[in-house]
């Protein structure tokens, strides 16, 4: 009998908290694949290295940025060069150049998960050398590649016209096909009055994400709360803005939430918003995991109006898109969906119907037919 193939997953996060990786490192090991991971959490609080199939190492961030990613690259290279593999996996443009460099070595096939335009993100916005050097790199390396994962097709067009290539697939950030048999029940959970419907923000913590413009709506309404399902490096700001806003009896900041137990906690909820704000190429291209995992959660979604986000809800018609930082436009579709019962109920039957197609299992298909 053949020995099986080995695949091995890099990634800058934490795989217990990240769709994408997770849903990689299952349906390569359901097909058969000898699948190991290697990832780093600096964001949890009192996480510790766990080893195995699934490995995370912890890194401290209290120093300055060029110590963080110098320990990261000797840790990265150091246990990618230890292991065996047939195929390597560079989750994000940060270990695509160990991944490159071991793909050489070891003579495996590299594929480049550019799932966001890495050269472009709104966090670099203002950091423009910062932004150059990882433009620099990417530019370096992306060509050494086998395959380049995207996650939608404007960033395909986008990376073949940037780097003249033409080796990308599109592999969307979809769940399992799953479904809920126990939603969160955040009266109970929170203590929240049962007359409130509860909203609620699904993802990393992050300026640019609509945040503060659902602030100002709560400001307004008696009528909604906000749970924050999430962390990032700008939940303390956000922490202390609602404070500052005197809603603290308005939103939840839960937290990161395991994969396994997710799906129950979005379940719960009224309505999933995913308000990104047009201040990068990465943003207006957004086309995250936290809209199609409402879908599956079978709540309806309300988006900012950027291109692939708005196509996803017109197509399948679950829920609305508004523009920009338009707050009005915001009451009145919450308007709608608290008052029109119908409506509300027709589009979470839509849903219903769009988690038929939009999963992972068709998705990854395409990944594994091209391996």
């Amino acid at each position: 009998m053949s020995e099986k193939k080995k695949v091995l997953i890099t990634f800058l996060g934490n795989i217990n908290y990240d769709t994408r990786c997770n849903n990689l490192f299952d349906s390569f090991t359901s097909k058969g694949y000898d699948v190991d991971f290697i990832g780093f959490d600096w964001l949890t609080e009192n996480f510790a290295s766990v080893k195995g199939k699934k490995t995370v190492y912890k890194l401290s961030k209290k120093s300055l940025s060029i110590f963080f990613y110098l320990k990261f690259y000797s840790l990265l290279k150091l246990k990618v060069l230890s292991k065996k593999f047939d195929i390597i996996f560079a989750e994000d443009l940060y270990c695509l150049p160990v991944c490159i460099i071991a793909g050489k070595i070891k003579g495996a096939k590299v594929i480049y998960d550019c799932r966001e335009l890495f050269g472009f993100l709104a966090g670099l916005k203002n950091k423009k050398l910062i932004q150059r050097f990882w433009s620099t790199i990417e530019k370096l390396f992306i060509r050494k590649a086998d395959l380049i994962l995207t996650t939608g097709e404007m960033d395909s067009e986008f990376i073949r016209r940037r780097y003249n290539l033409h080796n990308d697939l599109v592999i969307r950030n979809l769940p399992l096909y799953k479904k809920s048999d126990s939603p969160v029940d955040y009266y109970s959970l929170l203590g929240i009055d049962k007359s409130k419907k509860v909203l609620l923000y699904q993802g990393v913590v992050l300026h640019g994400r609509g945040l503060k413009m659902i602030f100002e709506f709560l400001q307004t309404s008696d009528d909604f709360v906000l749970v924050i399902l999430g962390s990032g490096e700008m939940l303390s700001y956000y922490k202390n803005l609602s404070n500052k806003m005197g809603l603290d009896n308005k939103v939840f900041f839960i937290g990161k939430i395991p994969q396994e137990k997710l799906l129950d906690y979005t379940a719960g909820a009224f309505a999933g918003l995913s308000l990104i704000e047009n201040v990068s190429m990465s943003y207006y291209y957004a086309l995250p995991n936290k809209l199609f995992e409402y879908i599956m959660a079978e709540i309806p979604v309300i988006t900012t109006d950027l291109p692939q986000m708005k196509k996803i809800i017109e197509e399948f018609e679950v829920g609305f898109t508004i523009p920009e930082g338009k707050i009005n436009e915001l009451i009145n579709v919450l308007s709608k969906l608290s008052t029109d019962k119908n409506l509300y109920f027709q589009l979470k039957l839509n849903c219903r119907k769009a988690s038929q197609t939009l999963n992972w299992g068709d998705e990854v298909e395409k990944l594994i037919i091209k391996i």
